[in-house]
């Protein structure tokens, strides 16, 4: 690339071609002195001369300049291209007075054909024309020096009459070059058929997330502009939380707009990979000649996944704007400058109040006298047993929830591995599969060893944030099957969000192993 732009600026704009002997004239610009010699002198009649670059006029022919350096730059890069290869033309066979090109080669008789002698040549089938460039020699087996005429399918070789009953070949799949050349161009076309799949499904996904973005961002204006109409009845005092807030969603805004750039820049590479071999794919498609399509093992060797790139839900993945985070910002604020204020789209449910139930707790678990704060004590606490009853050590809450939006909140309070989710009630008791999160039927935030996870129907994912506070909350949205976790710090920071379609009401599950959690905001603890 580098040296095509160097080329171009060393182009006299007269001849279009690299500069020779260049000169320049006072304007600054530089030609070839044969080219701006005939233009000045085409000029001469008129008597007004001017450069064929700028039209600059001069009163008289203007002098010009040998411009050295110029030259020098030229004669450097010059010597550092490489040196053209020349195609050695192929001539008629049949032409002895005087060479005539030759238009097709005739493999059988090994001869090159021009137009005429072509006219009068043999059409029986034996007789198979290629084309011209293509080296007679080429076409030959390197051991018998007979025509290439069979395909090996064993060893991906083309051969000859002679090759097919040397030990080598022996027993093995051998078939005419015509036959092989269709099974390949089958197979190419099945890898032509995957790639265009693949490609309209990029197409598609890429789209989407165009779409997505475009309503992130029509979202992002609505939610600026209630905010800033929000801010504007009360004291400037409040200036600066309408600039936090503002400045969140710009920072979300921004976040998903990176995520989407980077997978619309991943779909687009793919889309023009998929057309580039598409298009080799159509070029060797189209050769009839079945030695060059069988030669070419390029293809052969491209390796297609088999992967259904259709299927991700990119829109998913980036995410969207949080609405509840900026709540909260608001309500932490607001709370003591004014008492009444309604936060229109932003309007946060109040935390829910969650109780558990003993009746659930398995024997590894103490539960508070308030029902609200759940440890490990280290020993059992033999409970009597019952269908009821976790074998792990982990307790359902009484509460359940099956529609609406709600939020809870819950504090670490001893250093430990904790889980925390919510889960059907119907999830088993007992045996591997009761542990929260190693089922579909719960979904959990993870603390283990000091680091996040999420876990669902036994898949885990590592969450890049380190804890940063000891306190949680999350967040419940029913009907848009949406469960989050935060972590409730200054600012609220948003660790993960499940997308489910929930088809039961659920509870509030939490498993401790040497940690206490306890719900509630915990305000009136001293």
């Amino acid at each position: 690339m580098a040296s095509a732009d160097l080329r171009d600026e060393l182009l006299c704009s007269i001849c279009l071609s690299t500069y020779t002997d260049p000169v320049t004239l006072r304007c600054g610009h530089s030609f070839c002195r044969v080219c701006i010699d005939r233009v000045l002198d085409t000029q001469d009649e008129s008597g007004v001369y001017s450069c064929p670059e700028c039209r600059e006029e001069f009163r008289r022919r203007p002098g010009l300049k040998k411009n050295r350096k110029l030259r020098n730059i030229v004669e450097r890069f010059q010597s550092t291209q490489p040196p053209h290869e020349e195609v050695t033309p192929i001539f008629c066979t049949y032409c002895i007075h005087s060479p005539v090109p030759a238009v097709r080669s005739c493999l059988h008789c090994e001869a090159s054909l021009c137009d005429n002698h072509l006219r009068v040549h043999h059409k029986g089938p034996e007789h198979v024309l290629s084309d011209p460039r293509t080296s007679l020699e080429e076409r030959k087996c390197s051991v018998h020096k007979k025509i290439l005429e069979y395909y090996c399918s064993e060893d991906s070789a083309c051969i000859c009459v002679s090759c097919s009953f040397t030990r080598k070949h022996r027993g093995h799949q051998i078939e005419s070059l015509d036959e092989a050349s269709v099974k390949k161009k089958e197979q190419l076309g099945k890898v032509f058929d995957n790639l265009l799949s693949r490609k309209e499904g990029n197409v598609s996904r890429f789209q989407a997330l165009y779409n997505h973005m475009t309503n992130v961002h029509d979202r992002a204006d609505i939610i600026s502009q209630s905010i800033s109409h929000l801010f504007i009845d009360i004291r400037r005092q409040v200036d600066d939380l309408e600039k936090k807030v503002l400045s969140e969603i710009s920072r979300q805004e921004e976040q998903v707009s990176l995520l989407v750039s980077g997978l619309t820049q991943q779909l687009e590479k793919e889309i023009e990979d998929f057309s580039g071999v598409m298009l080799s794919i159509q070029q060797l498609c189209d050769i009839k000649d079945p030695l060059t399509v069988l030669k070419d093992q390029k293809l052969e060797r491209t390796v297609i996944s088999e992967v259904d790139t259709c299927t991700r839900d990119d829109v998913h993945t980036v995410g969207d704007l949080d609405k509840l985070v900026i709540s909260m910002m608001i309500l932490t604020a607001m709370e003591k400058i004014v008492q009444e204020i309604k936060f229109r789209d932003f309007k946060m449910p109040d935390p829910a109040d969650i109780l558990l139930d003993i009746n659930t707790a398995g024997n590894d678990v103490a539960l508070s006298e308030d029902l609200k704060v759940v440890s490990w004590p280290g020993f059992s606490q033999n409970r009597p047993d019952s269908p009821n009853i976790f074998q792990s050590c982990q307790i359902l809450s009484e509460n359940f929830f099956s529609s609406g939006n709600h939020f809870f909140e819950l504090e670490s309070i001893d250093r430990g591995d904790w889980c925390v989710g919510m889960s059907y009630a119907n999830i088993d008791r007992k045996g591997e599969h009761c542990v929260i999160g190693q089922n579909d039927k719960s979904w959990a935030l993870r603390l283990w060893s000091n680091q996040y996870s999420v876990i669902h129907d036994s898949k885990v994912i590592q969450l890049p944030a380190q804890p940063s506070c000891k306190k949680l909350g999350l967040y419940l949205d029913y009907e848009a099957g949406q469960l989050s976790f935060y972590e409730l710090c200054d600012p609220m920071r948003h660790l993960h969000t499940f997308t489910a379609a929930f088809s039961e009401p659920l509870h509030v599950l939490c498993w401790v192993l040497g940690s206490s959690l306890r719900f509630g905001s915990g305000k009136d603890d001293s």
